[in-house]
């Protein structure tokens, strides 16, 4: 669990990236989450973008994608969902509280 110091560390790292990958109109599949797993794992933290014609709640989205990847939900702004997880790979740079 992230404490606000953390979460908001997270939020100002997570501006300068881009979203990996966008929710759309299949919403959240297998097929997404096992992209995003890929992508936590090798950045630690990642942005998506739920588009409109998806038919989800962003907010929503963000918790259940959450659940089903094993991360920390940091926040949803508009509709860019942001998503932390530690790396088991020690060979990247882990980000750093």
């Amino acid at each position: 669990m992230l404490n606000s110091k953390q979460r908001s560390k997270l939020r100002s790292l997570a501006q300068t990236i881009e979203p990996v990958t966008q929710v759309g109109k299949l919403g959240v599949n297998d097929a997404l989450i096992e992209s995003l797993n890929l992508a936590i794992e090798k950045r630690e933290l990642i942005k998506v973008t739920v588009l409109e014609n998806s038919g989800l709640v962003p907010k929503d989205a963000g918790f259940e994608i959450a659940n089903l990847l094993g991360a920390e939900f940091v926040c949803a702004t508009g509709r860019k969902l942001v998503f932390y997880r530690r790396s088991k790979n020690e060979k990247i740079n882990h980000i750093e509280f």
